[in-house]
């Protein structure tokens, strides 16, 4: 849709039945609730990166919510038992809390998320869809519902084709159809698939030109070069240059509580920029910014980004919930159940202009200097960032424009 970014993500964890075996506004110190997660949520958020980053493939694409995954973990969470919850805990960086402020934390979270504002859209919930003839514990459940904002029904997954059918389009459904087909390969044995959805939709504060935007290269590597539609807008910029870590940050709001924040680092810089940066020099970056004269370049591009979960989960730490000690007794006190897959796509699509109404706002006045120019004509990460919250909605690497 021209004039709008989109995002969004989905986050499906599958579990397994072993058939045959057996609102708070406030804390009391003045803090707002949901704001106690915004530092693990953070720190996870880096983690997730650098563990995915790791497994990439040079010329693809990095692209999740972080947020995303860890509201799904932390529902997982809700029914899980002994080691299984401190391994779920120790991971998203929750050790210090217990599972009630948790669940207060995100009942905030998602009470704060659900204000509407004018020309944003910004969903984020969840959904348990339940085996037919499967009945988890009603404590379970209610909570599902009261803290994380979730809906429940019932899915006859012994019949795996039509289940699949209706999971797909009951998340295509929450995703504006940008999320299709992601649930594959059901088990007939699958118990109950916890989804979590982040759908974001918004228009720039300072929309780009679309007279401006002109074909030029991108340079994947050294080696690879791609052609794209570079849009083009000076004007004032939040912006900072780091001289010492070679990186140079641009923030670009959107309507609302929401912003994009690029990190572009210097030519041959990105492996050192991505073994430093963490939340706390995120913060710092945000901090630190001014105003100032850019002539600013960024591609017009649309990707999506399958992502397997399993294995990253359990290098940080997650790994009883996927074997025989799985402990979900939170969650039936019949049913032995383990976590059998854990999945996640994101896409995020991004152009020029906002409504014709708003391409009036491109007129600004600016100091008398020449501009500084910033051409993201090269691998640069971008974080979304939702202030009201302190939350990480998503997070990436864009290594390749083009790619689908």
């Amino acid at each position: 849709m021209r004039g709008l970014f989109l995002s969004c993500a989905l986050t499906a964890l599958l579990l397994a039945a072993a058939w045959a075996d057996h609102h708070h506004g406030h804390s009391h110190d003045g803090e707002l609730t949901c704001h106690k997660l915004a530092p693990p949520n953070a720190d996870f958020a880096f983690a997730l990166y650098k563990n995915f980053n790791a497994k990439t493939a040079a010329g693809q694409n990095i692209f999740f919510s972080s947020l995303g995954i860890a509201t799904a973990l932390s529902m997982l969470s809700t029914g899980a038992r002994g080691d299984t919850h401190s391994q779920l805990f120790s991971t998203l960086g929750y050790s210090a809390f217990s599972q009630e402020q948790v669940n207060e934390a995100y009942e905030h979270l998602f009470h704060m998320l659900g204000h509407s504002q004018q020309d944003q859209q910004l969903d984020v919930g969840n959904t348990a869809a339940v085996r037919s003839g499967f009945t988890p514990l009603e404590s379970f459940l209610k909570g599902i519902k009261k803290h994380f904002s979730g809906e429940v029904f019932n899915v006859d997954f012994s019949k795996p084709q039509e289940a699949t059918a209706e999971l797909n389009k009951h998340i295509a459904s929450k995703t504006n159809d940008k999320i299709k087909d992601m649930v594959k390969d059901l088990d007939p044995e699958t118990a109950m698939v916890l989804i979590n959805y982040v759908y974001f939709r918004g228009q720039w504060e300072k929309p780009f030109d679309a007279n401006l935007t002109t074909k030029a290269d991108f340079y994947v590597d050294e080696n690879t070069k791609v052609e794209v539609d570079m849009m083009k807008k000076t004007g004032r910029f939040d912006h900072y240059d780091d001289n010492e870590n070679h990186t140079t940050v641009v923030v670009l709001p959107y309507k609302g509580n929401t912003s994009m924040m690029i990190l572009l680092p210097n030519e041959g810089k990105m492996k050192q920029m991505e073994d430093f940066i963490d939340k706390d020099k995120i913060w710092h970056w945000h901090n630190s910014l001014f105003k100032n004269n850019v002539n600013f370049y960024m591609p017009k591009f649309s990707i999506s980004v399958p992502t397997s979960l399993d294995d990253t989960l359990k290098e940080m730490g997650v790994t009883n919930a996927f074997g025989d000690k799985a402990d979900f007794s939170g969650m039936s006190s019949e049913v032995m159940l383990k976590l059998s897959r854990a999945s996640h796509q994101a896409v995020l699509s991004v152009d020029e202009t906002g409504t014709e109404a708003a391409a009036g706002t491109t007129m600004e006045i600016m100091p008398m200097s020449m501009p500084e120019t910033v051409m993201l004509n090269r691998p640069f990460v971008v974080l979304i960032l939702e202030h009201s919250t302190r939350s990480v909605l998503f997070m990436g690497k864009i290594n390749n424009p083009a790619a689908v």
